[in-house]
């Protein structure tokens, strides 16, 4: 199985530089149009617009309607669940009227499932109670596949950059990740929202966050070379040694670098 991780297009209309966060995200999906082989399904981990709104979201559907694989997607703390769920629920991985962008992908060897992190208060994520019921009432629905698990915002502390928690309080962080531990069965958790690459665990699950897409907000170092290039992740499952990650370098297929999930 194969995954493509994309994340943090942030599509907007009227920035300075709207078009070239338009132009990275279609290169991208050009880019993944044209793996070979072609990725089980695309996940964008959330941040989809910038400020949600709906012709932002047209602009999105438009992009995302010319891929080759299935396309899932998460709400990020720039999404508006209402808009994000009008513009994808003809997709059809999106239930109407539901509270939560908080779903599974049971299709494939390994089950998908998807986590709503969004907030009403800023731009750090939560996760209620409710949520944290619906998340091990979705993992104990099946028990015999392993499951990755997509959120927006990491779940475990990350050691580049000014913030190190990406939750509104370490206690929220917390009881998170005690649900994804509850069963065993979680093998890895795939993360946004932090603009730059990282990696940690929660617990023995490791755990991997994938740069931006928009170029002009993405943050680290990168050579004069890639700074106008897109990165975004394919993960590979293998049932011996479970999901290994390479980092893909739009419009430079010959360079990528693989990151081994069992030495995050």
């Amino acid at each position: 199985m194969i995954i493509a991780q994309i994340s943090d297009t942030h599509l907007v209309l009227n920035n300075p530089d709207a078009d070239q966060r338009k132009r990275d995200f279609e290169l991208t999906v050009a880019d993944i149009n044209a793996l070979d082989p072609a990725p089980d399904v695309i996940v964008h981990t959330g941040d989809i617009v910038h400020n949600g709104r709906q012709d932002e979201y047209a602009l999105a559907v438009a992009t995302l309607a010319k891929v080759r694989a299935p396309v899932y997607v998460l709400a990020g703390n720039k999404d508006n669940r209402a808009n994000l769920r009008a513009a994808f629920s003809p997709w059809g991985c999106l239930a109407p009227g539901a509270d939560f962008i908080q779903y599974t992908i049971e299709d494939h060897q390994v089950r998908l499932i998807a986590l709503d992190t969004l907030s009403s208060h800023g731009n750090k994520g939560h996760f209620c109670a409710e949520r944290i019921r619906r998340l091990l009432d979705l993992i104990d629905a099946e028990t015999t596949k392993p499951i990755a698990v997509l959120t927006h915002h990491p779940p475990f502390e990350v050691m580049v950059g000014r913030e190190r928690l990406h939750f509104e309080t370490p206690e929220i962080m917390a009881r998170l990740r005690q649900a994804l531990q509850h069963s065993g069965r979680v093998v890895a958790v795939f993360s946004g929202h932090v603009h730059r690459a990282a990696e940690g665990r929660v617990g023995r699950i490791p755990a991997v966050v994938v740069p931006c897409i928009a170029t002009t907000l993405r943050k680290g170092e990168y050579p004069a070379h890639m700074k106008r290039r897109p990165v975004y992740y394919l993960h590979r499952f293998d049932p011996a040694w479970g999901f290994a990650t390479a980092a893909r370098i739009v419009e430079a297929r010959s360079s990528t670098a693989t990151i081994r999930s069992d030495a995050i």
